[in-house]
Order: C-alpha cells, then sequence, then structure tokens
C-alpha cells in the first residue's frame, strides 16, 4: 500500500507460511543444483552418460523450483505495491501454472523416449543405474520433506489431494471455514509435485531396472517409464485445472458461496449478484450486492459476513427497492 494513501486498508493477501516456504524452496534449489552439478561432473569424468543425464534431468526440476523461489520473492517485495489492486497473494498461481506445464512437458518426453525402447532397446548397465536411480530417489524424498517444513503428511498432501470443505456452521455466532482448496499454496504445491513425480519415476525406474537385473525383464525398464509418464502427466493435469480456475477468478468455493447467499437472504432481503474469488493461499475476496426494502447499510452486510473467515476483502452494494 503507497505511503499516499494512509487510510487505505491492507492488500497484502500472503499465505501464512509465505517466508518459511520461500526459505525452503531456496534450500531445495541448493540441494538439487549441488547433486546436479556433482552428477554431470561425476558422468564427465567417469564417462558415465546415465550419470550425465540423471543429472540434466534433474535441471528441468531445479529451474521449476527456481521459479517457485523468484514468485515467492516477487510476491513478498511488492506486497506493498499499490499498481497491484488486490495485492500480489495470487502470484504464486500462475507460477504453479507454469511449473505444470513443464511438468506435462516432462510426462511427455519420459513417454517418448520409453516408447522409442520398445522399437529399439537400448542396452542398459544395471550395476550403474541402480545406485544413481537410489540416489535420486534419496535426494527427492529430502527435497520433499524440506519443501512441507518437515512433516512428511504435508508433503503427501500436496502430491494427492482431495479439496474436501470443512464448516462449522451449526450455530449462527460461529464462524464459517473455507474449503481446503482456499488455503492451498499452489506455489509450494507445484515444488513438491516436481520432487514427488521425481520420486515416483525413481521407485518406479528402480523396481523395473532390479527385475531387469534379476529376472531378465528388460522391457520392465521402458514399461515403468511408461507408467511414470502417465503419473507426472495426471499431476500435471490436476495442477493446471486447479491453478488455471483462480487464474480465471473461478468461485473457489461453491458451497461457501451458497451459504454466504442463505445468510443474506434473510428477513426479505435479496442477493443479486455475488463475486467470489481467490486473493492469495487463505484469503478470498467478495463483491455482493443486496437488495433490500429496510434502511440498512453496506456495513450491516459486512458484519453478517464477518463469520466467514477467509473472507479478507468484502465489498458490499446495497439497492433499495
Amino acid at each position: 500500500m503507497s505511503d499516499n494513501h494512509p487510510d487505505l486498508h491492507s492488500h497484502v493477501f500472503l499465505g501464512d507460511s509465505h517466508e518459511r516456504n520461500e526459505r525452503g524452496t531456496w534450500t531445495v534449489i541448493a540441494l538439487c543444483s549441488f547433486m546436479m552439478a556433482a552428477e554431470i561432473v561425476g558422468g564427465l569424468l567417469f564417462g558415465s552418460i546415465a550419470l550425465v543425464a540423471d543429472g540434466l534431468h534433474m535441471s528441468t526440476h531445479a529451474s521449476a523450483l527456481l521459479l517457485t523461489a523468484l514468485a515467492y520473492r516477487f510476491a513478498r517485495r511488492h506486497a506493498q505495491d499499490d499498481r497491484f489492486s488486490f495485492g500480489t497473494g495470487k502470484f504464486g498461481d500462475p507460477a504453479g501454472f507454469t511449473s505444470a506445464i513443464v511438468l506435462a512437458m516432462i510426462a511427455l518426453l519420459i513417454g517418448y523416449e520409453a516408447a522409442t525402447r520398445f522399437i529399439w532397446p537400448v542396452p542398459i548397465d544395471f550395476n550403474q543405474a541402480i545406485p544413481i536411480a537410489a540416489l535420486g530417489l534419496v535426494v527427492n524424498i529430502v527435497s520433499a520433506i524440506l519443501l512441507s517444513g518437515g512433516d512428511p503428511q504435508r508433503a503427501h498432501e500436496h502430491g494427492h489431494h482431495h479439496a474436501h470443505a470443512s464448516y462449522k456452521d451449526h450455530h449462527e455466532h460461529e464462524h464459517v471455514h473455507a474449503g481446503q482448496a482456499a488455503h492451498r499454496d499452489n506455489n509450494l504445491r507445484a515444488a513438491i509435485v516436481h520432487v514427488l513425480a521425481d520420486a515416483a519415476v525413481s521407485i518406479l525406474v528402480i523396481a523395473g531396472l532390479v527385475i531387469g537385473r534379476f529376472l531378465g525383464f528388460t522391457w520392465m525398464d521402458p514399461a515403468v517409464g511408461l507408467v511414470g509418464a502417465v503419473v507426472i502427466a495426471a499431476w500435471a493435469y490436476t495442477l493446471i485445472r486447479d491453478t488455471g480456475a483462480i487464474l480465471l477468478d473461478m468461485t473457489p468455493d461453491r458451497d461457501m458461496a451458497e451459504r454466504m447467499r442463505a445468510t443474506i437472504e434473510t428477513d426479505g432481503d435479496r442477493l443479486t449478484d455475488l463475486h467470489l474469488w481467490r486473493l492469495g493461499p487463505g484469503h478470498l475476496g467478495v463483491i455482493v450486492s443486496v437488495a433490500t426494502k429496510r434502511e440498512r447499510g453496506p456495513a450491516y452486510y459486512q458484519a453478517l459476513l464477518g463469520r466467514f473467515r477467509a473472507l479478507s476483502h468484502v465489498t458490499v452494494e446495497v439497492q433499495r427497492q
């Protein structure tokens, strides 16, 4: 917010864990960059093309994580910039959308490589490939834990999310909480999905290599590659769908919107317009127009909507009937 307008209210709609998530992302970038450099240099020194390939693959995820970190930094540094009408809390969503596109491209590349290996099999050095895949798995598990703030369950929830609205609306004066989707940090989620996708592929690759090494089923390597590509593509699609909905200002919680309507449409009042959208993780904005025959001003309806905890910016228009 500009110092030239001290009477204006704040438009800082960053998530509660914004700075912690930013620090965690930079830490994981450092870890991935170190491993990437070690694999590429080691592969060139020892003549291992598999090691070089894994290092280059890790570079794609490091680039996506860099996008995540820069989005956090930009949103934090410009949080008070009044050029952004509703703050910078939503800046992580275009970053998450872009990361999801990169993830989808990685899925296509893995799928293409796996399909070509069915047609033109490539000799595999199992004794070298298995330790590399195991090392990649360890790095990705550590990265996921770091990004989730040391809580593995939180990483699992980001990778396999289900948006369940959680309400406490048994009594008139209880607060109404928005669904999980309204609080989710899609910038962090994109970063976690990248490392979880890499971890999932590592697990599949290890399984395929071990089976191929001991049972001679060399076709298992490209087969698990295809499975991994499908899993990554599914995660990318979900992330694109969710971040795209936010970028298009779709209603983030339809149940909450209906409860807002029921809250306002009492005692003869009528809701003629309602716009509910997400301003940032844990922050929703709403614009409502109310038609009433009573002598009620905007403050009355703002007080009614005060029970909805996630509403950080409320605009009310009153129309006299």
